[in-house]
């Protein structure tokens, strides 16, 4: 049964591809598997999970990933994120448009605190007093409000790092918010988050790509969207770049094994964004758009393979 469906079509997208070679029996198989698949109901198919990486400005990447993804009906079920990614995840999965995330991305690093200004960086440094991300909290409560996890659209976690243990503390339950404001706090730089117990500092340190979160959300198949900083291209000269370049470095060889655990990687060429340069936000979201667009119809194909199993079950004779 499942052999004669593929023959016929395969036969069929044959017929179509000697009128037009946009309809080659490739292009045409695979339109109607990723049909047959995306009309399924999670457990009729593999659940996706999307994995939205750490990376400050260059993490608004995130925001063109999902608008290609939205684009091409790419199902997401559950979403995780660490520090920015967590920002951009937490929007996403309360029900924001895409539409919406992109204003907020453009403009995200001011209403956060981490476009640095010299009286800022001065401040910093003269009362050695850590900075307060109470703005990164505000963000997020301005645009879902007080929502809790278990009130989100699609079920969400993010990622933040317990400063006194090194654990990874990962958050699905209580305020989306406050679980928020702790997986975005960069360490040396904000305050400890206190949060149940617990001194909180930005997730990026411990779980740079959130693989093991989105697992727990019920994750099959999963999607990472990675806006690694390419940090052999810097050469820092300020305090607050080489407090940069050592997360980033940490972050780097975090991420090389959950590269490895991920079904498929988009990778927008942001590297070379740092942590201050705000101006390029709207940069980073182009080339999360153009990053996605160029692999999407692997994505596609990587995600029919794996399912492929599961949707045989329903092509088999009674």
């Amino acid at each position: 049964m499942i052999l004669l469906r593929l023959l016929l079509a395969v036969f069929l997208s044959a017929q179509a591809a000697a009128v037009a070679p946009e309809y080659s029996c490739d292009n045409l198989l695979r339109a109607h598997l990723w049909r047959d698949l995306i009309l399924r109901p999670v457990g009729r198919r593999p659940r996706v999970g999307l994995a939205l990486s750490a990376g400050s400005t260059r993490a608004t990447a995130h925001v063109g990933v999902l608008q290609v993804l939205e684009q091409a009906g790419f199902p997401i079920d559950v979403v995780a994120g660490t520090s920015m990614g967590a920002i951009v995840g937490s929007m996403y999965c309360a029900g924001l448009p895409v539409k919406r995330l992109w204003e907020i991305a453009a403009g995200m690093n001011r209403a956060t605190g981490s476009n640095f200004n010299a009286f800022r960086l001065i401040s910093l440094l003269l009362t050695d007093s850590l900075l307060s991300s109470q703005r990164a909290d505000q963000l997020v409560r301005d645009a879902i409000g007080g929502l809790r996890f278990d009130q989100l659209a699609k079920p969400f976690a993010c990622v933040a790092m317990d400063l006194y243990t090194g654990e990874s503390v990962i958050f699905r339950d209580g305020d989306v918010a406050s679980a928020v404001r702790a997986s975005v706090n960069v360490p040396g730089l904000f305050a400890p988050v206190e949060y149940r117990q617990r001194f909180l500092v930005d997730g990026g340190v411990v779980d740079f790509i959130p693989i093991d979160a989105v697992r727990l959300l019920g994750a099959q198949w999963i999607l990472a969207s990675v806006t690694e900083e390419d940090y052999r291209s810097v050469h820092p000269k300020t305090v607050l770049a080489i407090l940069e370049q050592v997360i980033n470095i940490r972050g780097s060889f975090l991420s090389q094994e959950q590269r490895r655990l991920a079904n498929f990687l988009i990778e927008p060429p942001v590297g070379n964004i740092g942590l201050t340069d705000a101006s390029r936000s709207t940069e980073a979201l182009s080339k999360g758009v153009i990053a996605a667009h160029k692999v999407i119809r692997a994505a596609q194909e990587n995600y029919i393979l794996f399912s492929l199993k599961t949707m045989a079950r329903d092509w088999r004779a009674p």
